[in-house]
Formats: structure tokens, sequence, C-alpha cells
């Protein structure tokens, strides 16, 4: 049963309740995928223990069609040996997502774009670093989760910072 509401003239209106934002994944995609094995290029033998970074960034942009947007997650782990901090193997990775988002307000949208949606492809992007690596000649590597809202918070205090920087006194 819907509420009513006068509006001041009499009139009555139903009141609408809010919409939930709404998103929908329409496609996911390799933008971009490099693995280098350089242990074997550089025959390295032996069990090392090895010391891995991960680097995350990522990127969204407005597509033609209404509320659909690219969002791109690029990730690159390198390994090195933890006693000669001699690199073991890199692997880039720029792993895209396609999605439709409604009912999301537009100050709420860039933050909304970069948290949740790459929250969403993010358990993708853990099989692929999972299979290339192991398919590499190494353990797979299993990402831990990725906190994206600190994740954002860091890039935004990062442009703040880069603008303050270029600002002329």
């Amino acid at each position: 049963m819907a509420e009513t509401q006068d509006n001041g003239n009499g009139d009555a209106q139903a009141s609408q309740p809010p919409q939930q934002p709404r998103m929908q994944i329409l496609g996911q995609f390799i933008r971009d995928m490099s693995f280098e094995n350089i242990a074997a290029q550089k025959s390295l033998q032996g069990q090392t223990q090895p010391e891995i970074s991960v680097q995350v960034g990522m990127d969204a942009r407005k597509r033609q069609q209404d509320n659909q947007y690219d969002v791109i997650v690029k990730i690159s782990i390198t390994s090195k040996t933890k006693e000669e901090g001699d690199p073991i193997f890199l692997l880039e990775l720029e792993y895209g997502g396609v999605f439709q988002v409604e009912n999301v307000p537009s100050e709420q949208l860039h933050p909304y774009l970069l948290i949740e949606c790459p929250r969403m492809i993010f358990p993708y992007i853990r099989r692929i670093v999972s299979d290339v690596t192991r398919d590499g000649g190494f353990p797979p590597l299993n990402l831990d989760n990725i906190d994206f809202v600190q994740l954002y918070r860091q890039q935004i205090a990062q442009r703040q910072a880069e603008s303050q920087q270029t600002q002329p006194n």
C-alpha cells in the first residue's frame, strides 16, 4: 500500500521510495597482460624465499551509452628473492569490466565506480593471477583481498597532494 502525501493544493500524491543503486556487469575482459619468468631466463636454481610486491591502480571512464562505464583494475606483481633481491617473475594485468550503473547520485558516482565495481571483478582477477603464476612454473599466487575503500582514499589524497604542489603560491 503506497503512502499518500498532500502537496498543499489538496491533490494527493503517492510518495515514491528512494531508488536503490543498481549495478550490472555487462562484460569483462583482459585489456593487457604480461608475465615474465625472469628466473627461468637467468637459470636461477634452488629454493629461494620470494618477496612479493603488489601495486594496484584503478581507472573509470564513461561510455557513449547512458549509464555505462568502463572500469579498469591495473595490477603489477613483482617477485624477488629475499636474500639478493634478484627478480623471479613480473606479472602485469589490466582487467576491465563494463558496468551499467543506475540510481547513484552524481556526487557518489566516482567513488562507487572505483570501489564497488573493482570489488565485483576482483575474484576474476585473483583467479587469473593464480592460474598465470601456476602455469608459469611457480606455486599459484592467491592474492589477499584488496581494501578498495582505502585504495580509493589513498588515490584521492595523492591527487590532492599533486595538485597542491603544481599550484602557484
